[in-house]
């Protein structure tokens, strides 16, 4: 049985709130001197490049994103304050006609740097160490009278891990082999975790 359709009353205001604001950005355009396909080339890239910033900040809340993001912003809303009524559309100032014409150099300098920025170190595959040189044959020598053993010491007992840690650090685990081909390490997992050193051997035990 099919389920009956149901309309979704944020996602209708949504498109028709994405729908004037498209419009207004294309009027805006050709008013200042861009025609044809130039005119609705403006909110698709005005658009794109706030798709951009969008999955940065999902991910890394860095200025460089809040700054690409206040460009995006200022463009949209400017257009929409502009075309309603407080600006002339016949007769569109001259700084203004630059701005538009500029706008694209800077789109495309935005979605650049939004797109192949470096990734954060926390996420950078860990590089394997050097393997260690051979040692030396050492020559014969007169042999040597064995020191007595040292008093073996207590065990420590390994810290306590709640089971919800555990399954989160599997997450991360996962995540981690997922996009590096490679099993986290200690390290890694303790700094993506933020605990004692301690307790990311005792999970890294578990999770091995």
């Amino acid at each position: 049985m099919s389920r009956p359709l149901r309309i979704d009353a944020v996602l209708v205001q949504a498109v028709i709130a994405g729908a004037l604001s498209f419009a207004h950005l294309h009027d805006l355009a050709e008013a200042a001197g861009q025609t044809g396909w130039k005119a609705w080339a403006y909110p698709v890239s005005v658009d794109l490049l706030l798709v951009a910033v969008w999955r940065r900040l999902r991910t890394e809340r860095s200025r460089m994103a809040w700054f690409w993001f206040l460009v995006a912003l200022v463009a949209s809303l400017g257009a929409n304050i502009a075309t309603a009524g407080l600006l002339d559309l016949d007769h569109v100032p001259a700084w203004l006609r630059i701005l538009v014409a500029g706008w694209p150099a800077l789109a495309f300098l935005g979605g650049t740097l939004l797109a192949h920025s470096p990734t954060p170190v926390a996420d950078r595959a860990p590089v394997p160490p050097a393997p260690a040189p051979d040692p030396e044959p050492i020559p014969d020598r007169d042999p040597i009278t064995a020191p007595e053993p040292a008093p073996a010491l207590p065990e420590v007992s390994a810290p306590a891990v709640p089971p919800a840690l555990i399954d989160h650090a599997r997450k991360v685990a996962t995540e981690h082999r997922t996009r590096t081909g490679t099993d986290i390490d200690t390290a890694t997992l303790r700094a993506r975790l933020g605990i004692p050193e301690d307790l990311a051997g005792a999970i890294a035990a578990q999770l091995a």
